[in-house]
């Protein structure tokens, strides 16, 4: 044997006996003698219900930012979370919590403590039912970092994605599994977004994306059927859905495509939600394959931005996304025309350079 590997915490050395009395030891410092199941009542309290219930059973003369303040001094963990901020108040201030002042003064206290500790600090926030935090937006212009947590209820997958970051790129992700025994991390996110994708079916096909300086691979899948109502009926899942509409007017107008009469519903699979406008040529060919209700070559990869006139258009780190089809094995490469002369020559892979959706349409 040349090494072993061991998981320290929880193996080697146990640090639950850290937490487990730090309630004790609080009190103690604030001459207060604590009563014997004070443990077994802390034991599943995070550190802010832990420091509310303490204050009110042991009637302490002390707000609970004040007396979190005071363990984290004690204590110097090097991680906190706080869940969650619209709980959070200070008796000095006459406002409700999770008003503005409340949140802000609570946000700029917890702010003084993580950079003079030096202590990683996770501030919770509630979230509205559009995804969004709820409450006043001057906690996310406050803190060093933004970080969503997202995910379809029903898939196995999370998603955390920065849209805020003071020391580094936005809009980075990390593709996580809920297993039985927690959040795994997905090493290899464009692996597992494609699998289970359907073999010999139309309106599926794969777009590769760019998700902060990590290339993505995504299946698009579009239905396209004939409306039984006098309003065609619109779906979108993972995209815009007024972009959806915007790229079939182009199809009607530019390629002569007749889908006005016909229901539409498009699905980016795995629940991801995606901006980038690299991601309409997929619509656009996904769309075409269940209207003409012909498959596309499962290992075709496809991106570009589609335009008004309905010219295919540049979009950024064309070399990166080539080489990730490359990696995970697709044979063809759909892409704008004027993206090829950015792109080293590769004979793993046959690039087909379009300039406008006919060209695309005629591929299918």
């Amino acid at each position: 044997m040349k090494a072993a590997i061991f998981d320290v915490d929880g193996t080697l050395l146990d640090s639950m006996s850290v937490w487990e009395d730090i309630g004790e030891r609080y009190l103690a410092s604030q001459n207060i003698t604590a009563e014997k199941n004070l443990r077994a009542a802390l034991h599943t309290m995070s550190l802010e219900q832990g420091a509310a219930w303490m204050k009110e059973k042991y009637q302490l003369d002390k707000s609970i930012s004040q007396i979190i303040e005071e363990v984290l001094k004690k204590e110097m963990p090097q991680v906190v979370i706080i869940d969650s901020i619209q709980t959070m108040y200070r008796e000095e201030i006459s406002a409700a919590p999770g008003s503005v002042s409340q949140v802000r003064e609570s946000t700029s206290i917890l702010m003084q403590l993580a950079k003079g500790l030096n202590i990683t600090i996770f501030i919770v926030g509630h979230v509205t039912k559009e995804g969004v935090v709820a409450g006043p937006r001057v906690l996310e212009h406050m803190v060093d970092t933004v970080l969503y947590f997202e995910g379809d209820r029903y898939a196995s997958y999370r998603i955390l994605r920065s849209v805020k970051n003071r020391f580094g790129s936005t809009n980075e992700i990390g593709v996580f599994e809920m297993r039985q025994d927690g959040l795994s991390e997905v090493a290899n996110p464009s692996e597992y977004m494609l699998s289970g994708r359907p073999e010999g079916a139309s309106g599926s096909v794969v777009v590769c994306l760019i998700e902060g300086t990590r290339p993505l691979m995504v299946e698009v899948q579009a239905l396209v059927c004939d409306s039984n109502f006098g309003m065609p009926r619109r779906t979108a899942a993972g995209t815009d859905y007024n972009r959806v509409n915007l790229l079939m007017a182009v199809l009607e107008k530019r390629a002569g495509m007749r889908m006005s009469s016909s229901d539409a519903y498009l699905n980016v699979a795995g629940g991801i939600k995606v901006s980038e406008p690299a991601l309409d040529l997929g619509i656009v060919i996904a769309l075409v394959s269940s209207f003409k209700n012909k498959e596309v070559d499962s290992k075709t990869v496809i991106f570009g931005e589609v335009g008004l006139s309905g010219e295919v258009r540049a979009v950024t780190q064309a070399q990166q996304r080539v080489n990730e089809a490359v990696k995970l094995g697709f044979t063809t490469c759909i892409l704008p025309y004027v993206c090829l002369k950015n792109i080293k020559n590769n004979d793993k892979i046959n690039l087909i350079g379009i300039h406008n959706v006919n060209e695309a349409i005629d591929l299918i």
